[in-house]
């Protein structure tokens, strides 16, 4: 049996690990999954150490119950208002006119990743998006190809130093050690998404409790990301200002009743709501909470077209847009989605797992199972070892990740 895999996704409003391990046909089975509500954090980022602590060693105790397996170390997602990202460009030159090899890639990326980057600031991921041989562009894996200048376009993700440590401070204070931190849109991506789309142009959209995070992958690589900070969390305060009711109620009629497209609920049909004040309970029109979700919803929708305009690439996805994360699975989403966005629109859900599924098969575990699938291919050799091990990670908590990241998503 090959060796279990772990993962943590921890998120505004829920905190999940995940234990799998690799089948005999090459993909994932879940063993265990525990699932608890997050405290601690605000839009994406720790804001109470001890108490985002907490949660993810319950959420840790529940899957190793599920699974008899215990978590020792796990591949953790990162997200956040603090993310951010730019483009940047590397040059090697390649002696003698030979073969491409490893050696200088690594140099045209380390040049690539020759920013200026704030004290404040770690890179978290360099990611390469295309090489140019001699000019000519569009090469995949120039490994082996004869020429004598090297160019790669790459994508820089940053994070805030501090956002980074606190997050790397609340894994290791429920005692399990960081194998990688990867940021959660790509992880996301690799679970939901099809080499089809992401090789005609696509964005996902992960829409989760406090964040929206986005990623668009074309030709293959991911080309832009972002974290916008409104999510499903949102929504809810939105039900509960409007409708004066709590807010753990507006959560829950979110959950129950909630629907994108008021026009699809009945004028008549009424539900009973928690209130405030000394009435305990009144009565409320469904269509009226449609209304109130669609409003927020919207709002996201715009927020997305603003960052496809913005990052130059609103005419290069024909894939459209992949919605996962808890509120992609709010009734109607899709169909609202599509028509605000103009573009083709499906929910996505984790693909190619087995085991442990009826409580993860869903678009609000896409990130989980996408950082466990992102464990599998290292293991697998298709993503570089982690350079920042244990002794790098005690010393000090950012030293090793660019190490790492850079090499990613080289072509392996």
């Amino acid at each position: 049996m090959s060796t279990p895999i772990a993962a943590l996704d921890i998120g505004t409003t829920k905190t999940c690990a995940l234990i799998t391990e690799l089948t005999d046909a090459g993909t994932l089975r879940i063993l265990g999954a525990g699932v608890v509500p997050s405290r601690g954090l605000r839009k994406g980022v720790v804001t109470d150490v001890r108490e985002a602590s907490q949660a993810v060693a319950a959420a840790i105790e529940q899957a190793e119950q599920i699974s008899g397996f215990k978590i020792e170390a796990a591949y953790v997602g990162i997200a956040g208002a603090h993310i951010q990202s730019t483009n940047s460009r590397g040059v090697s030159a390649i002696h003698g006119g030979r073969g491409v090899i490893q050696e200088e890639i690594d140099r045209a990326m380390e040049a690539a990743e020759a920013i200026a980057v704030p004290h404040n600031r770690e890179i978290i991921h360099a990611i390469p998006r295309t090489y140019i041989l001699d000019g000519q562009e569009g090469i995949t894996d120039p490994i082996g190809m004869v020429g004598y200048r090297l160019e790669v376009e790459a994508h820089i993700v940053t994070g805030a130093a501090t956002s980074i440590q606190n997050l790397v401070k609340t894994v290791e204070g429920a005692g399990v050690k960081i194998i990688d931190l990867v940021l959660e849109p790509i992880a996301a991506g690799g679970a939901v998404l099809t080499d089809a789309e992401k090789e005609m142009g696509v964005l996902l959209a992960d829409l989760g409790g406090g964040t929206t995070d986005i990623a668009v992958f074309i030709d293959g690589s991911v080309w832009h990301t972002v974290v916008l900070p409104t999510g499903g969390v949102h929504i809810s305060n939105d039900l509960a200002v409007g409708l004066r009711t709590p807010f753990t109620a507006a959560e829950e009629m979110k959950i129950r009743y909630g629907h994108a497209d008021p026009y699809m609920i009945a004028e008549d049909e009424m539900i009973d709501v928690t209130a405030f004040g000394e009435e305990g309970r009144r009565t409320v029109s469904r269509r009226r909470v449609a209304e109130i979700i669609q409003a927020r919803i919207d709002e996201i929708c715009q927020l997305i077209l603003t960052e496809v305009k913005h990052s130059g690439y609103e005419n290069l996805l024909p894939a459209g847009v992949v919605l996962c994360g808890g509120t992609a699975e709010l009734e109607g989403i899709g169909g609202f989605a599509r028509e605000a966005l103009e573009m083709p629109v499906r929910i996505g859900a984790p693909r190619d797992i087995d085991g442990y599924t009826d409580r993860v098969a869903t678009p609000a575990f896409a990130t989980s199972v996408g950082l466990a699938q992102w464990g599998l291919r290292q293991s697998q050799g298709e993503i570089g070892a982690a350079s920042h091990r244990d002794g790098h990670r005690r010393s000090n908590p950012l030293s090793g990740l660019l190490g790492w990241a850079k090499r990613a998503f080289l072509p392996g």
